[in-house]
């Protein structure tokens, strides 16, 4: 067996955050009955917030800025884009949103049934995260994916995120694993693929969104179950 240790991503690999914050963010919305009051509609906050989000996001990772500027800017400059200049409105929906996507735990589908099967193939799976430490153990748990796992590795452990090397040089030491022998799975092109190609690891892409990426050589599956045809 070439490979003994797999790693994965976590969010939007494993768990569901994209459905997670989805509904997360539409239940304080109506909490606080943005609609009637600034008549802003749901779908239309939420896909700036989205993008909003995700390009603060490519900013953490490429260390441009830090996460206490994510999370004091990413509602704000939401609310913001639609003229509405709170930060007490912004700093309510950050710290329940924090504290409320754990209770959703929806997850990506198929993540049991290749979890599972690895199990079954004696692989030792670890996580390695670019989230939060305290949020990424706390979605862990509550989505009852802990007894997976050997290792967890998130960004706050280590001061950086994929696709930093060092991110990786610590999740396999952690794991007592070597490069030859592992494997990562995940679905960002720059911080999984990109990441692990340039630590000299092996990879898979998880394809979700069926991005229009091709490169030759490269393992890629668009649904999770299609892991056990590689693995």
């Amino acid at each position: 067996m070439k490979f003994r240790h797999i790693f994965f991503d976590l969010d939007n690999t494993l768990w569901d955050h994209r459905k997670n914050a989805y509904l997360t963010i539409k239940d304080l919305f109506n909490r606080k009955d943005i609609t009637t009051i600034y008549g802003i509609d749901f779908e239309a906050f939420h896909q700036k917030y989205d993008e909003i989000n995700e390009r603060l996001w490519e900013q953490i990772r490429d260390g441009e800025i830090d996460k206490e500027y994510l999370r004091t800017h990413r509602f704000y400059d939401t609310f913001l884009f639609f003229g509405i200049d709170d930060m007490e409105l912004s700093q309510y929906f950050e710290t329940n949103f924090l504290d409320e996507i754990i209770g959703y735990n929806e997850l990506v589908s198929g993540t049991k049934e290749v979890l599972d099967y690895l199990k079954t193939k004696d692989y030792t799976i670890h996580i390695i995260s670019n989230g939060f430490y305290d949020v990424t153990h706390r979605k862990i748990n509550g989505s009852g994916l802990t007894p997976y796992f050997d290792t967890i590795t998130s960004a706050d452990d280590v001061g950086v995120r994929k696709p930093n090397p060092k991110i990786f040089e610590y999740a396999l030491t952690k794991a007592n694993a070597v490069k030859e022998e592992s494997i990562l799975i995940g679905d960002d092109w720059v911080a999984d693929v990109k990441g692990a190609q340039g630590f000299g690891m092996d990879v898979i892409f998880f394809n979700a969104l069926n991005d229009d990426i091709k490169e030759e050589e490269l393992k890629a599956v668009s649904y999770l179950p299609e892991i056990k045809n590689m693995l």
